[in-house]
């Protein structure tokens, strides 16, 4: 009888492939287009480190086969991600990334493997890449922190998608057992916070699912502007990254948000969703709470501008 460790692990190593396959689509369009447009690409430097560390990690620990799958799968897809990115964006970004790579994704890598295999030994050493590895996990799934008190604070749940949060919280569930199996606090203690960050956000959710649009309603001494409805779709722009939402114009009226079709119509799409890491989840959230402030407060000088206007 197979043992049920290996069993849960599998069943991981297949969740977790498919979301570290997921953006492939995306990069067959940027190899297309030669060009990376305006995506983002810090997500997939730190999942890149994330992965081969674990990978690493798996070396170390005695029956770290499935550790190893998943995670050298992870890093080897992630680093052909970097490459292409590297390899079509513009000079400029082209250069801050390669510095990036270099120390967090050789020098850094690089000095975590060194000083395991030199200067520490037997338990020691995989406490302390274990300890890191966790300590990246942690911060990576701690990350979506930032959409629930975004949804809480809107009172919509459209900067965290259904789907999102269910893949967050099985992927955390999976591994949370499995490391109750193989008895490994280091997978445990981040995927157990995934796996209870994933069940916050159905619980809020289930809460918030009925408000889809948040409204922006400017009124000045009776004066009422236009209003901006809806908050663009998170999941709309999470796809290696997000394409930037131009920004208002002072002086101009308020345009109104058109209604984008949901990303996860059909199983591939719905896959394709799962792409988005906590930090890049993290990333898109406070780059559209910077956007909202700035377009509320450039709406606010339109209102004031047209009453000065009618003052006169």
């Amino acid at each position: 009888m197979a043992d049920p460790s290996f069993l849960v692990g599998i069943v991981g190593n297949i969740i977790s492939i498919l979301v570290f396959t997921s953006p492939i689509g995306t990069f067959r369009r940027v190899v297309k287009l030669k060009s990376t447009q305006e995506f983002r690409w810090l997500p997939y430097v730190t999942t890149l480190l994330c992965t081969s560390l674990w990978t690493f990690y798996g070396f170390l620990k005695p029956g770290g086969f499935l550790i190893i799958t998943v995670n050298g799968a992870g890093a080897v897809l992630q680093a052909i991600y970097v490459a292409l990115y590297l390899a079509y964006a513009p000079r400029e970004t082209k250069l801050k990334m390669a510095k990036v790579v270099l120390a967090v994704n050789v020098c850094f890598f690089a000095a975590v493997v060194l000083v395991g295999l030199l200067a520490l030994h037997g338990a020691v050493r995989l406490f302390a890449v274990g300890m890191v590895c966790a300590a990246l996990t942690i911060g990576m799934y701690a990350a979506p922190m930032a959409a629930m008190m975004t949804v809480v604070k809107t009172k919509s749940v459209e900067y965290m998608p259904f789907f999102l949060s269910f893949f967050l919280f099985l992927n955390g569930g999976i591994w949370s057992v499995y490391s109750l199996l193989v008895k490994d606090y280091f997978i445990g203690v981040p995927n157990a916070m995934g796996f209870a960050m994933g069940s916050a956000q159905l619980a809020l959710y289930m809460a918030y699912r009925n408000k889809k649009k948040v409204v922006v309603a400017l009124k000045d001494d009776g004066l009422e502007g236009d209003e901006e409805k809806g908050v663009v779709h998170l999941m709309g722009q999470v796809e290696l990254g997000q394409r930037k939402v131009p920004s208002l114009k002072k002086g101009s009226s308020l345009p109104k948000t058109a209604s984008l079709p949901s990303p996860l119509n059909g199983f591939g799409n719905l896959i394709k969703a799962l792409s988005a890491t906590p930090l890049e989840l993290h990333n898109v959230v406070m780059s559209q709470h910077e956007r909202l402030g700035d377009d509320e407060e450039e709406a606010h000088d339109d209102v004031d501008q047209r009453h000065t206007y009618s003052s006169k």
